[in-house]
């Protein structure tokens, strides 16, 4: 199978994911295989939103329209251009994917497949409905794909490298299990704001999009801000309101509840508004419905510590404080050339 074939197939993907939007689901009588997978994907959807109670219809529908437009002609072809796909004897690469976001794994898997190799997919409990289904339209619309994609619930066998993510213990042990094979292993990582005070009123409205979006469970979301020493928050809590029905919906409330009151009995300092606490705090990773914070008095000082800390850090978002860093509200809205971790997953799938 060629390239071209490749990149067809997943475009014609995207075209089938954008038939599925938060408002409202239409079908587009023009899609190759519509008939046959139209149906069942709403089926799909309604059984993940039912069986993981994280995956609510709009942040399912907020994770199709991003790969729908990901997943264009002009897009694959630009995070491609740098690569020289090889004609080569395909390897069979082993993904372990996380479940904190919905199809949170499919870059790993778009990577493996347009990179001329084949998968063996390993899904976390939590999002297993969405990409085996997905994985089927590829077979129909692409026959090259079959005997290329391979599902299992059991102990991995005959694979050739790995990519695996996971927490800072799961990955000692994905280290010591992998040790005799290509591989990427991804930990823990968060992300973090650096506010200075002189952010717009939109700026922070956009960074709440960065917080609670996903409820904050992607390693994309920011769960820590810095700010100047006299910051006053006031502006912060006025801008992130319009989030405000967010605690609504049983599961965040329930967070928001017990670290409410497990903060209120330790004595902790805190500050919060009926649906975020904001606590003063080293740590990079915060409870959900929890932001934490710390201060700066040295920009130049803050910058060094980010880069001492960069394996724990995934994003900084921030205005003219880093080259590397993300502007407001786009956090979850990578482009197809942001690789997690910063590790090239395509470079690595072409030297195995």
């Amino acid at each position: 199978m060629e390239l071209q074939q490749r990149i067809n197939a997943f475009v014609k993907l995207g075209a089938f994911l954008n038939q599925f939007k938060e408002n409202e689901v239409v079908k587009n009588d023009t899609l190759e295989a519509n008939d046959l997978f139209f149906d069942g994907f709403k089926h799909q959807l309604k059984l993940a939103q039912e069986y993981n109670g994280w995956f609510t219809k709009s942040n399912i529908s907020y994770t199709l329209k991003n790969w729908s437009n990901a997943l264009t002609n002009p897009n694959i072809n630009a995070w491609i251009s740098k690569y020289n796909f090889k004609t080569l004897n395909p390897q069979t690469v082993a993904i372990i994917m996380a479940g904190n976001i919905p199809l949170v794994g499919f870059h790993d898997f778009l990577s493996v497949l347009i990179s001329g190799q084949n998968v063996l997919v390993k899904q976390s409990s939590n999002d297993k409905h969405l990409l085996p289904f997905l994985a089927k339209y590829l077979e129909v619309v692409e026959p090259g794909f079959k005997g290329k994609i391979k599902f299992t619930e059991e102990k991995l066998e005959n694979f050739d490298a790995v990519i695996a993510t996971g927490s800072d213990n799961t990955a000692r042990y994905f280290e010591y299990y992998f040790k005799n094979k290509p591989s990427i292993i991804r930990k823990n990582r968060n992300s973090v704001a650096i506010l200075t005070g002189n952010e717009t009123e939109s700026e922070l409205e956009a960074l709440s999009d960065d917080i609670f979006r996903y409820y904050g469970l992607g390693c994309r979301n920011v769960s820590k801000f810095f700010v100047p020493k006299d910051y006053n928050f006031d502006a912060f809590f006025n801008a992130v309101y319009k989030w405000h029905p967010i605690i609504n919906e049983s599961k965040y409330a329930n967070n928001y509840d017990y670290n409410k009151a497990v903060y209120l009995m330790s004595e902790f300092d805190m500050l919060e508004n009926g649906f975020l606490m904001i606590k003063e705090d080293d740590s990079y990773a915060s409870p959900i419905a929890t932001l934490f914070y710390e201060k700066y008095n040295d920009i130049s000082e803050l910058q060094d510590k980010l880069a001492t800390d960069s394996d724990k850090i995934q994003c900084i978002v921030a205005n003219g404080f880093a080259d590397t860093e993300i502007a407001f509200g786009e956090t979850q809205n990578p482009q197809l050339w942001d690789y997690a971790d910063n590790v090239d997953t395509v470079e690595f799938l072409l030297e195995i």
